[in-house]
């Protein structure tokens, strides 16, 4: 065999013995691979690209009123005297109340509301009421729901601490109004009756006591 011949086969056999071993180590790959990515160390000396502003507007405040309205700077006098006092807890627990005094009014059962309302609002739904009675009138209610609300007024007292809050209700329920005899002779259960009503509630911020109570009620 010619020296050029055996010199050829000494080097293939060479390459394959490096390229199995290069197999070995690296492993195969198949496919495409996406190229690794090298997260870049961040510089801390770098200023953040924003600006953190303190001392803002509270938004629970002016989520319901104007920033600089009236009714803004008493609500922010109110979370002075009770920083426990939260605007939008407040709208939700008034919610709940306009339902509760409305149905026991329409029905005429104001026993159990007397702890939610002044003894002013206690005595003009009691004679109506009890004009109801003389008359041998019977409500059945059935409240749908508040279709609106929204929050038009407030006022805090800096010297006495009271604090009160109108809330408009636009709310939606049937009505049917019996006489003596049973018979229907106003509204029906089908009817919805809409109904709009500004109602006052109040309280002494710096008081133990976390209720408010209905003082007024109109239009």
């Amino acid at each position: 065999m010619n020296s050029p011949i055996i010199q050829l086969l000494v080097l293939a056999g060479i390459a394959v013995f490096l390229i199995l071993r290069l197999r070995g180590v690296l492993g195969t790959r198949e496919g495409y691979e996406k190229p690794a990515v090298t997260r870049a160390e961040p510089d801390r000396r770098r200023k953040p690209e924003f600006d953190v502003i303190e001392g803002g507007p509270d938004l629970d405040i002016t989520d319901h009123v104007a920033e600089d309205s009236d009714a803004a700077k008493a609500l922010a006098a109110m979370k002075r005297v009770d920083p426990s006092f939260n605007v939008g807890e407040f709208l939700g627990g008034a919610r709940g109340a306009y339902e509760m005094i409305l149905m026991a009014f329409e029905k005429g059962e104001l026993d159990g509301i007397v702890p939610y309302i002044s003894e002013d609002v206690y005595e003009a739904f009691a004679t109506v009421v009890d004009e109801r009675q003389r008359q041998g009138l019977t409500i059945e209610a059935n409240f749908i729901g508040i279709s609106d609300m929204a929050l038009v007024e407030a006022e805090m007292d800096e010297t006495t601490k009271e604090a009160e809050v109108s809330v408009r209700f636009k709310s939606e329920m049937t009505s049917i109004v019996r006489d003596k005899g049973g018979d229907v002779i106003e509204g029906s259960d089908t009817e919805i009756k809409r109904q709009k009503d500004v109602w006052t509630f109040a309280r002494k911020m710096d008081s133990g006591d976390p209720n408010w109570r209905l003082v007024a009620t109109g239009e």
